[in-house]
């Protein structure tokens, strides 16, 4: 059973150079509150494998992309699951936490998403454009994305890349859910500076839209980011479902909109513990 006080390891890479972004602003201001509620200590994803068993959860948070530290990731998610320990958020979510592949499952269904491919026989799916974006299926933070014209993608669909039309969208649009329920949305004003964002308020379609995905995925508990980009046609597309360790950009947000967003995770995780046990 857990102490009064639930005692959670959280996960985060403090020295993580994010582009744009500053991780380690946003865990120690997040830890210092849910430190009101829990027994907490930082732990850096190589650590995590080695000390989670002393802790009643695992809260995995701005731990950089896994693979800077694969290995180690490999191994804590083999640990965790054969002992049981309670990873936040758990490590059954079906979009980029199990890789790139959700995008080709979706976009091959007929989800709104980016039109995507990853094979030479399938190029002819995707709509005609001027240039295309090839990303690897591994990839994350952008590592490895390259803007290419057509006549280059015979010798690049090899399976280990996704390949998709460059969109020349209106803005992109970032909706963040914990659990189930909408928290916030922030976009960008001017598509070429992807971290300068400002408050969003969704219309209701938008949030249909956001709600599809995060419905799709399952998962009971955690935070969850829907990135979206808004096509010139006005139709929202989905850029990316990260379920792993999703940036909040809480620095965007007004100081009130802030702290409903920690009482909303402070109430997951109470609850996540509760169900648990």
């Amino acid at each position: 059973m857990p102490s009064a006080r639930p005692r959670l390891l959280y996960v985060t890479d403090l020295a993580y150079p994010a582009r744009g972004r500053r991780y380690c602003d946003e865990d120690i201001r997040l830890t210092a509150r849910l430190r009101e509620d829990f027994d907490l200590a930082l732990a850096h994803p190589r650590d995590a494998a080695a000390l989670m068993a002393a802790f009643d959860a695992v809260v995995v948070r701005n731990s950089g992309p896994v693979l800077g530290h694969q290995e180690a990731y490999d191994d804590f998610r083999a640990r965790a699951l054969a002992a049981g320990t309670l990873v936040y958020n758990p490590l059954d979510g079906r979009a980029d936490m199990a890789g790139k592949q959700y995008l080709l499952d979706l976009s091959a269904t007929g989800h709104p998403v980016i039109p995507t491919v990853d094979r030479p026989e399938d190029l002819h799916l995707l709509p005609a454009a001027d240039r295309y974006v090839v990303k690897p299926k591994l990839g994350a933070d952008s590592i490895g994305l390259r803007t290419v014209p057509a006549d280059a993608l015979p010798g690049l669909a090899d399976g280990t890349v996704l390949v998709q039309p460059h969109v020349d969208f209106v803005h992109e649009i970032s909706f963040c859910f914990v659990d189930h329920d909408f928290q916030y949305a922030l976009y960008t004003p001017d598509p070429g500076r992807r971290w300068e964002l400002r408050p969003y308020r969704p219309s209701a379609s938008d949030l249909e839209f956001a709600r599809h995905f995060i419905e799709w995925n399952t998962l009971r508990h955690g935070i969850q980011r829907v990135d979206a980009c808004r096509a010139p046609s006005g139709e929202l597309l989905l850029v990316e479902l990260e379920d792993l360790n999703p940036y909040l950009s809480l620095d965007a947000l007004e100081a009130s909109d802030q702290d409903a967003f920690v009482a909303a995770l402070k109430a997951s995780l109470h609850r996540f513990l509760a169900v648990a046990h």
